[in-house]
């Protein structure tokens, strides 16, 4: 019998999931096999047609991945997932999914630096054009549609920048012309927002970050439509981007305490947000959940809580930054984010170093931003730490 998961705070810990059949167990198996028997060639054949359900190869399907993904398809409220071996995968087989050569595709500019490379580089020489804009303006959304515009790709919030885009108003557009959109929803989470109720088509995450939230784990993953998620599998198989179970199976469990971690994520950052913007060093501060966002009221109307990034600009440019990220003592400097340790960097030096000089300028990502992932510790901890660091600058 499925267990009722009608609040995603019940939905993190059973959708998805069921006592093992051979066994009983409560927790999902791993399932540590690359192939699977069958009990004759008929059986075979009958797999190969379509016409029983089943597991040949892990590279294909693997039931620990199974798990995951209806858990994920549950939390997003999609029709089907696929989990893939990292963001970056998911986010490339989501491009390949809808635009080929020929093609046009509008992204946001402020995009992950890896994001970046991915339009710039592979899809290029796949024959697929873009053009970035600033998608928390849906009219500069609109101007730079053409009639091969196949995809809008946006992350809301943005990283770093924390822009937070229409994603109604944009699918609303996209749709209009014949395209899709796909949101990178990694900051948020599906514990803030569900893009796929606000009309996006596709949504990925890097399980990575928030949804792992460990820093033990690389992996992606693409909800929507069962035949668009179908033919991401069959793109998957194609360029060997599966997720290992053993991977597979930390991310579930890490999707367990995703609620009560998010819970202390929002918490916490709003906290720290809130003490940044009174700061003498500091110049601005980027949050969603601060009224003086330029985007807060979106974020309100499509958020239900502001998530555990944020970013700030110091007074004194590069330097400045580099000194305050070598004065931390408990944040940690690392890349990556979600975790439950604060984690510090600065994105013109790390994340969006791919990024032309001019091009992260443009998008807001200047040499004196810092981006923090704000993690679970106790909050008066996080925020002694940032003041003895930033008071090198006073």
């Amino acid at each position: 019998m499925e267990r009722e998961t009608r609040y995603i705070t019940t939905a993190c810990i059973h959708a998805g999931e069921e006592p093992d059949p051979c066994t009983g167990a409560a927790i999902p198996p791993i399932y540590q096999t690359t192939i699977f028997e069958f009990e004759s060639s008929e059986a075979i054949e009958r797999f190969m047609r379509g016409e029983e359900p089943g597991y040949i190869y892990s590279r294909y399907a693997n039931p620990t991945l199974t798990v995951l993904e209806n858990k994920m398809a549950a939390l997003e409220g999609g029709e089907s997932a696929l989990a893939l071996a990292s963001g970056n995968a998911a986010t490339t087989v989501s491009i390949l999914l809808c635009a080929k050569s020929g093609d046009h595709v509008i992204c946001a500019r402020d995009v992950y630096g890896g994001t970046y490379i991915i339009f710039t580089d592979l899809a290029a020489q796949a024959g697929i054009e873009v053009t970035f804009v600033e998608s928390a303006d849906p009219a500069e959304v609109e101007s730079a549609f053409r009639s091969n515009t196949r995809l809008v790709f946006i992350e809301s919030p943005a990283n770093p920048t924390m822009k937070v885009s229409d994603i109604r108003a944009i699918a609303d557009l996209a749709h209009s012309k014949g395209a899709r959109l796909a949101v990178d929803n990694t900051f948020a989470t599906p514990f803030n927002q569900n893009p796929l109720a606000l009309g996006a088509d596709i949504v990925t995450h890097s399980l990575t970050k928030f949804l792992n939230g460990h820093s033990d784990v690389t992996g992606g993953i693409i909800v929507g439509r069962s035949d668009d998620v179908d033919r991401c599998r069959e793109l998957m198989k194609q360029t060997g981007a599966s997720l290992n179970p053993a991977d597979a199976w930390l991310v579930i469990r890490g999707i367990k305490t995703l609620a009560v971690r998010m819970e202390r994520h929002n918490e916490n950052a709003m906290r720290v947000a809130e003490f940044l913007k009174g700061h003498p060093a500091v110049e601005y501060v980027l949050y969603p959940g601060l009224p003086d966002h330029p985007q807060h009221r979106t974020a309100l109307l499509q958020m239900r809580g502001f998530g555990g990034m944020l970013s700030f600009v110091i007074r004194g440019g590069c330097d400045g930054a580099r000194k305050v990220i070598d004065g931390v003592g408990l944040a940690m400097r690392a890349v990556s984010l979600g975790s439950v340790e604060t984690l510090i960097a600065q994105p013109a030096a790390t994340s969006h170093r791919c990024v032309p000089k001019e091009e992260r300028e443009r998008a807001g990502i200047v040499d004196g931003l810092i981006r923090l992932s704000v993690g679970i510790e106790d909050v008066r901890d996080i925020i002694a730490d940032l003041d003895q660091a930033l008071s090198v600058l006073v």
